[in-house]
């Protein structure tokens, strides 16, 4: 008996239907579970977990902070690069912080990108003990920027500067501009008119800290630092755990992954890996 073309329409989608929820429903992911099973790749399908003592602590795959309660770094670890995700490392807020080069002035409770990176400078050079000084922060690790006023607008003599990043009664990072006393900020002022001049300063045009150390990656997540950033941290966790440098170093090179691929990316070093070996020697 021949089927109405409407009834074997509907019966052609239903086996459509259950053969393709048996393949690509059922068949298809029991595939990918059994391979990721396959010795050697089991550890990344579980998300590459690291462990002490038969405990998770972390993924060889996601950064995470190494400080105390009150969010001060811990000094027999090494410390990781900063990160905008969620309250930082947060996985389910992966992102940047969207802030460009020309985020130089801070708005209230809200640092602008310059001077989050002259901040981290400072705070890095102190716990490392080298210099943390960057072209365009002040000594004080805010940026060194200034609102200037023109007698003609943007043109013409200077009639007034004002460090807009350094609130009042701060004494502002150079005396004068151009002729012009420097004012600090008082809050709440609208410094629009002026024209943003960042002021270089005198800092080396090569900063003993690296850039990994003071800026957050794209995702957020990054569980690599650079080599540089690892060895300028290098003293100072031999220090707290009386290690010898080298034998520090040595394991610093051995948790060092290389180029992807061989040629893409530089060098980075993971440093949950690192540290779990640490704790472990």
């Amino acid at each position: 008996m021949r089927l109405p073309a409407w009834l074997a329409q509907h019966l052609a989608a239903l086996r459509a239907l259950v053969v393709l929820t048996i393949v690509l429903g059922l068949a298809y992911p029991l595939l990918m579970v059994a391979v990721a099973r396959i010795p050697g790749l089991a550890g990344h399908a579980d998300g590459s977990l690291a462990t002490r003592d038969g405990k998770p602590v972390g993924s060889a795959l996601i950064g995470q902070s190494f400080t105390d309660a009150q969010g001060n770094p811990l000094r027999q670890y090494f410390q990781s690069r900063p990160s905008a995700a969620g309250n930082g490392y947060n996985p389910t807020s992966t992102s940047a912080s969207n802030l460009g080069p020309e985020n130089v002035v801070d708005s209230p409770g809200k640092p602008s990108l310059l001077t989050q990176v002259c901040g981290r400078s400072k705070s890095v050079g102190e716990l490392e003990g080298v210099d943390g000084s960057r072209p365009f922060c002040t000594p004080g690790g805010v940026g060194a920027v200034l609102a200037v006023y023109h007698r003609n607008g943007a043109t013409g003599p200077v009639t007034r500067a004002v460090s807009v990043n350094e609130a009042c009664p701060a004494t502002p990072f150079v005396t004068t501009w151009k002729g012009v006393t420097v004012e600090c900020a008082k809050p709440g002022e609208d410094y629009s008119g002026g024209v943003v001049t960042p002021a270089r300063g005198g800092a080396p045009g090569k900063p003993v800290v690296p850039a990994d150390a003071v800026t957050a990656s794209g995702s957020g997540l990054d569980p690599h630092i650079s080599v540089a950033y690892a060895e300028l941290q290098v003293p100072r966790v031999a220090a707290a755990r009386h290690l010898p440098q080298e034998r520090v170093r040595r394991l610093v090179a051995e948790h060092t992954d290389g180029r992807t691929l061989g040629f893409m990316g530089e060098p980075g070093v993971n440093v949950l890996r690192l540290n779990l070996a640490l704790d472990g020697s």
